[in-house]
């Protein structure tokens, strides 16, 4: 039995499985400390778990995230959810601030390995990551315990043998961390889950802490930095701010997310964007062809609704659409939007976010001629994968006339989203794609002459 050495209250019942996994289950030489925070300037990192083995001081973030995850680049893409930034990402980042800390106050805890781990308490969590980066940092319930005693984690240059630090790194972590006395709470929105993120944004689901019980909300919450030049803070604050602009100019639509409110913390270290919690999972999930055409025409319609109020996407991929539970999609992600004109632009960070797929042939290195046509063209690729499986409409490809000219390499050729809404209005939710599939399948049977 490990024994707890200390923390604050958890935040949820996955954080208490997990910490009662640990207490009965972990050897009687491990210690834990739940719930802390560590202060870094003007930096505050949130800490579920620390663990120290006989081999190293491991930060756990536990995630009580249901069913199949799938990873795809910096994103995790759970079911029945909004995507959600890898964990795995940025609890590195505060294992290595932890380790930075630590050595600060005891330099010989260099040797000591501060690992990383993401927990996943649900017993039908399944993490699917092809590319095989996030995999090594993430684990089960059953395989907690021996995958925190597994020496080989420990890196090159550090000890296998934490124990002669023992006292060392008791004494530096008290004098580093502080007991969280209270779920983190932004104004009157309480932290309900962190979901992920990475250094510049951290992603939350919560719930109105005067109204318990009530509908939960995504809280987006952006790093600043408050020390920064007069300009540099404009700029910052602008950028952050894009997203709430951007859907603050949208009226209310079923096919786009709402924005609820936006504000800053403190000393304007952090700003607040509150969406609404969409239940529905990522296009992206669906690509296989569970998804329809109506779900095509939902994101037609959402663009449709954004253009008719001058706002431009930019950044539109199956990762931005959410399916919800009854079939509809909702257009979310508005972080690098066109809210309109203005003389200012995030612009020139949309190279650092984009996929190559989905932009249009006239920006394609250049981000700064995105116009709502490049968003048509994006919806085009997004509804041709849908139809056919490929990213394009190709000379025998059975898609809508509509949908190839969506893909029109000239943008003033493509129809508007409006246009091409209405030109799929006739079409049945199903047949477009069955009947591809059986004319494919036709042609192989029956030759042409």
């Amino acid at each position: 039995m490990a024994q707890i050495v200390g923390g604050g209250p958890p935040v949820n019942d996955a954080e208490r499985r997990v910490i009662a996994y640990l207490r009965d289950h972990a050897p009687a030489d491990w210690l834990l400390l739940h719930n802390v925070e560590v202060p870094r300037g003007h930096d505050l990192f949130e800490i579920d778990l620390l663990v120290l083995t006989g081999h190293s001081l491991v930060v756990v973030d536990v995630k009580g995230t249901r069913g199949r995850i799938e990873v795809s680049g910096t994103r995790w893409f759970p079911p029945r959810r909004e995507a959600f930034g890898s964990p795995v990402a940025k609890l590195r980042g505060v294992a290595k601030a932890l380790k930075g800390q630590l050595v600060s106050r005891a330099t010989q805890l260099e040797r000591v390995y501060v690992d990383s781990l993401v927990v996943l308490s649900s017993p039908d969590a399944e993490l699917v990551d092809p590319v095989g980066r996030d995999a090594p940092y993430v684990t089960d319930l059953p395989r907690l315990v021996a995958t925190l005693g597994d020496v080989s984690r420990v890196r090159r240059g550090c000890s296998t043998d934490a124990r002669p630090y023992l006292t060392a790194i008791l004494d530096a972590l008290n004098q580093t961390v502080r007991r969280s006395t209270s779920p983190p709470r932004f104004g009157n929105w309480e932290v309900e889950e962190q979901l992920g993120g990475d250094s510049r944004v951290t992603e939350y689901r919560a719930f109105n802490a005067t109204l318990p019980g009530s509908e939960t909300v995504l809280l987006r919450v952006y790093q600043a930095d408050p020390l920064a030049d007069q300009a540099t803070r404009a700029a910052e604050r602008q950028r952050i701010a894009n997203a709430y602009q951007s859907l603050a100019r949208i009226p209310p639509h079923p096919r786009v997310v709402r924005s609820r409110d936006f504000f800053a913390i403190d000393d304007e270290s952090r700003f607040v964007l509150v969406l609404d919690d969409v239940h529905g999972e990522a296009l992206q999930l669906s690509m296989g062809g569970r998804a329809g055409m109506g779900v095509i025409q939902d994101l037609l319609a959402g663009l449709a609704h954004a253009h008719a109020n001058g706002v431009i996407h930019r950044a539109l991929t199956p990762a931005c659409v959410l399916v919800t539970d009854d079939g509809h999609a909702v257009l979310t992600g508005f972080d690098y939007a066109k809210p309109g004109p203005r003389n200012y632009t995030v612009v020139h960070e949309l190279g650092n976010v984009l996929d190559g797929h989905y932009v249009a042939p006239e920006c394609q290195n250049r981000p700064e001629r995105m116009t709502a046509a490049s968003d048509v063209y994006a919806a085009g690729v997004i509804a041709c994968q849908l139809l056919t499986g490929e990213p394009s409409a190709g000379a025998d490809a059975d898609v809508p006339d509509v949908v190839r000219a969506m893909l029109d390499p000239v943008p003033g050729r493509r129809p508007t989203a409006a246009q091409a809404l209405e030109g799929l209005r006739g079409v049945p939710q199903e047949s477009a794609a069955q009947g591809s599939r059986l004319r494919r399948l036709f042609r192989h049977l029956v030759p042409r002459p």
